[in-house]
């Protein structure tokens, strides 16, 4: 944690025009995760005491991000300016150091704002300006300095050419008190063009007042905000490259990082091979040694060591033992739990569905509410017929050992003991005992020189 107790101010009352979306443009995702949660995230793990989010635009649904994680939301009712944003806040009600930014900032780090703070309360600041120097400042505010101390800043709208060569740029991101707020906000005008209330006339009213200003410079990334579809790919293909970094760091063999997208919690064992277009989502984990193929999609789910899930299979919140093999064009729903060297082939589709270690189904299938054991064949075509009339779902169980024709349906719920064979195009309805044949299926009838009549 920082060594300064602080509290955060986040703005997220806009809608983002620019974003040329219904969904208020926090909520955003970032690699998988909207923008709020991880500017959130990370000041509370930069040590905030307190973060209050200020929403307007989609009000109720930037709450269902925001309150879970621990922050309170404050409503500012008519969106006419940044310092109105800040006031909604109620900075009276706080003390102390207090951080103010933007809610779309999503490659700001924990040391980031540990680095500023700690700048800002060493140089003794009553307002520090957090800046950055980018080559191309484009719509930014510059930082004017004369003799190293901050002058002004000057929004790009109104800057001369000169100014505009100046690569010190602003941030948005402003440290300050909470009590100097309470002062200076209500005096902040809106004589102005677009007639809102900016918050960045906090610097020269401050200035006016003889409180000490200053600008502190940080890594460009702070700069980084998202306000279009476009910058959205940028920061999540930033993400992702991290991410990638990290795990070839760590002996993970990834052949095109350009072209493989993994979150940023998701844990990878080394040794394993992941092919262009994977794409691992959420808690995913995979173990050692295992190779996943072109285009596989893997969410919040559990992978063995020595897994190999073949081209274009989709797996969501499920667990794959060691040494098994899945796919190609194989779906795993949630709540599978597939055991050790067991086989899910081609067009296989399992649904809460425990399947035995050593047991397979190679191809065209669909289990859903199953337990199948140890040593189990599936044979292709094979389908539990697990969804009634009365729209309830039933299981099937299948015993260790046992030969699932090819083409059988079990209308379940039914049991089929162990060491059974169930003959090719059986309809079973009926449990089946331990060491049993059952073939359930039409006589089959011939009727020579038919075809010869016509």
């Amino acid at each position: 944690m920082s060594d300064v107790e602080f509290s955060v101010i986040i703005l997220a009352a806009g809608k983002g025009t620019r974003m040329k979306s219904p969904l208020p443009k926090v909520l955003h995702p970032v690699a998988g995760v909207p923008m709020i949660y991880r500017t959130i995230e990370t000041v509370k793990k930069a040590g905030a005491v307190e973060v209050r989010v200020i929403v307007g635009f989609g009000e109720n649904l930037v709450r269902q991000v925001v309150d879970p994680l621990g922050a309170v939301c404050f409503k500012q009712k008519v969106q006419n300016g940044t310092a109105k944003a800040v006031q909604a806040a109620q900075p009276d009600s706080l003390t102390g150091t207090t951080l103010v930014l933007n809610g779309d900032h999503p490659l700001l780090k924990v040391e980031d704002i540990k680095t500023i703070i700690q700048e800002h309360t060493k140089k003794n600041n009553d307002l520090s300006v957090v800046s950055s120097e980018l080559e191309d400042g484009k719509s930014f505010g510059r930082i004017v300095r004369h003799h190293g101390e901050l002058r002004a800043i000057v929004e790009a709208k109104d800057a001369s050419h000169e100014t505009l060569k100046i690569k010190e740029v602003n941030t948005g991101v402003f440290i300050t008190d909470a009590e100097l707020l309470s002062e200076y906000l209500p005096m902040i005008d809106c004589h102005n063009a677009q007639g809102e209330y900016y918050f960045t006339d906090i610097v020269s009213l401050c200035q006016e007042k003889g409180q000490k200003v200053d600008a502190i410079i940080g890594h460009p990334r702070i700069a980084f905000g998202v306000n279009n579809q476009k910058e959205l790919a940028m920061a999540t293909k930033q993400v992702f490259k991290q991410k990638v970094d990290q795990l070839l760091e760590q002996g993970v063999i990834i052949i095109d990082p350009d072209a493989t997208y993994i979150e940023e919690d998701v844990v990878v064992g080394e040794g394993t091979i992941l092919y262009p277009g994977v794409y691992l989502k959420e808690k995913t984990k995979i173990g050692n040694y295992c190779i996943i193929e072109p285009n596989a999609f893997i969410q919040n789910s559990e992978i063995g060591d020595s897994v190999e899930i073949k081209a274009g299979s989709y797996l969501n919140k499920c667990k794959i033992g060691s040494k098994t093999k899945v796919g190609p064009y194989a779906h795993i729903r949630p709540e599978s739990i597939v055991g050790e060297e067991a086989k899910i082939g081609n067009f296989v589709e399992l649904k809460k569905v425990t399947f035995g270690n050593k047991s397979k189904a190679g191809h065209l299938t669909y289990l859903g509410d199953a337990i199948v054991g140890e040593d189990v064949n599936i044979g292709c075509g094979t389908i539990t017929c697990n969804y009634a009339p009365d729209k309830k779902k039933y299981v099937t169980k299948i015993g260790d050992g046992s030969f699932i024709g090819s083409d059988t349906q079990f209308v379940a719920p039914i049991e089929i003991g162990k060491n059974t064979i169930i003959g090719s195009g059986s309809t079973l309805t009926k449990d089946v005992p331990d060491n049993a044949l059952a073939v359930a299926r039409g006589k089959q009838f011939i009727k020579k020189n038919y075809n010869s009549k016509k």
